[in-house]
């Protein structure tokens, strides 16, 4: 009897040792790897010197008083999302002698039918520019007072275009709503 009792106590222990291996092959595992791409925000200032955008605008000497010269400005969207944009336009003039030039004989035709003029001195497009698009020109051409005086022979004028673009996703229903422009 003692010996029925120990083969059943130790076909018991064998039993119990496989059902507790066996509750280890129940398990389960599972991994899952996520990526996600924030969307970026690209843009490039475009000069053309003609009306068909053929040719880029380069630097020109020898322009007289009363000439206006065709400087097409844009700005395209080359990034992955859409982007508010604005532009700073800052004109100087270098006199080659002395006196202080008046910055109001270069003058710009502006474009406020697309444009609009922020308290900032910035220059804002009034509609979100999709990836590849290309905002309506700021200005096409640059004009010198036909009033300019000798003291304006041999001056250096310069027109630059200072452009920054905003992502548009959660970011206010109009350019003016935007915010997290940079420092300028």
């Amino acid at each position: 009897m003692k010996r029925k009792l120990l083969i059943l106590s130790v076909l018991a222990i064998c039993i119990a040792t496989l059902a507790v291996g066996s509750i280890a092959f129940f398990t389960s595992e599972d991994k899952a790897h996520n990526v996600i791409t924030t969307g970026g925000v690209e843009i490039t200032v475009q000069e053309w010197a003609d009306a068909d955008k053929t040719e880029a605008f380069e630097d020109l000497t020898g322009i007289m008083p009363g000439t206006a010269v065709t400087k097409i400005a844009e700005i395209k969207n080359t990034g992955a999302s859409a982007a508010w944009v604005r532009v700073k336009v800052d004109k100087a003039i270098e006199l080659d002698g002395e006196g202080t030039p008046d910055t109001d004989m270069v003058e710009l035709d502006l474009n406020t039918v697309d444009w609009t003029l922020g308290a900032d001195g910035y220059w804002y497009y009034k509609v979100a520019l999709e990836p590849g698009d290309v905002t309506q020109p700021i200005f096409t051409s640059v004009t010198f007072n036909a009033t300019m005086g000798n003291e304006y022979q041999s001056a250096t004028a310069t027109v630059d275009i200072a452009a920054q673009a905003v992502q548009t996703a959660n970011n206010g229903a109009t350019v003016m709503d935007a915010m997290g422009w940079p420092s300028p």
